[in-house]
């Protein structure tokens, strides 16, 4: 077995009086007191967004929409940028499971074109809506 030939010395002294051979005492700290941690607040939901409400699904992927009115949400495009959406006029209503192949869903039955293609129908197919609702608001040519 390996024995040190000299003893180990501290690089940085004690502080006087916290020597352990002289029975010096470790002060203890009182314990940290515990808060609640505050909860975030849910992200607010634009006019266009709550608007997605009770609408029908405007992608429809084929073999896919399951029609139902009550799962709909505002699907935005990707390419917002890193952590970031496109604004509500650049997004579609899509049905839960429309939403989900678009996500990725496609990977196995489509290619990313032909997922894009869909959901810019969509949005096609959602700003009229959006114009009727006073949602989008567009200035008479001149």
């Amino acid at each position: 077995m390996l024995q040190r030939k000299t003893p180990l010395q501290s690089k940085t002294p004690l502080k006087s009086g916290a020597s352990m051979k002289s029975g010096g005492q470790i002060k203890s700290r009182k314990p940290m007191k515990r808060t609640a941690m505050k909860k975030t607040p849910p992200p607010k939901q634009t006019e266009i967004q709550k608007s997605a409400r009770g609408q029908d699904c405007t992608v429809r992927v084929p073999d896919v929409c399951n029609f139902n009115p009550e799962t709909t949400v505002l699907g935005h495009l990707n390419g917002g940028g890193m952590a970031a959406k496109h604004h509500d006029v650049f997004a579609a209503y899509v049905c839960s499971d429309c939403h989900a192949w678009l996500d990725g869903g496609y990977v196995k039955t489509a290619t990313r074109a032909e997922r894009d293609l869909l959901h810019l129908q969509g949005v096609i197919k959602t700003q009229p809506i959006l114009m009727e609702l006073g949602l989008i608001i567009v200035p008479e040519a001149a």
